[in-house]
């Protein structure tokens, strides 16, 4: 009877683990990124917002952002309203590149040509 309850047990733990690793674990690290993603927003950021409307961000409050959507007309959006952020990709890849420096040393000077010889 013992050894019964003890295998029990001991799938239940299984099963939790797991649980842990394949949905809650996940999840929290995606809510990390998302709050990360918001407290990073800044003025001139291009943004969609939860509805769908695409704009600029023209002002940073404390919970919530002005967001242009047009000429002379704003509209302020909760910080939890924006879907994702249009330009940040763009942004993060330019400043790897910019700090990596990579040199190309093979590549053709400007107005030389590779040629291919037989």
């Amino acid at each position: 009877m013992q050894s019964s309850t003890l295998t029990l047990v001991l799938y239940f733990v299984v099963f939790f683990g797991i649980m842990y690793f394949l949905m809650i674990r996940p999840q929290q690290k995606q809510a990390k990124q998302r709050q990360a993603l918001l407290n990073s927003l800044r003025v001139k950021d291009k943004v969609i917002t939860a509805g769908g409307v695409y704009g600029k961000i023209t002002k940073v409050k404390e919970k919530s952002v002005m967001v242009q959507i047009a000429d002379k007309v704003e509209i302020e959006v909760t910080k939890n309203g924006i879907a994702s952020v249009e330009n940040r990709e763009v942004a993060v890849e330019k400043d790897k590149k910019d700090k990596a420096k990579v040199k190309v040393e093979d590549a053709p000077k400007e107005g030389t040509e590779a040629t291919d010889e037989k």
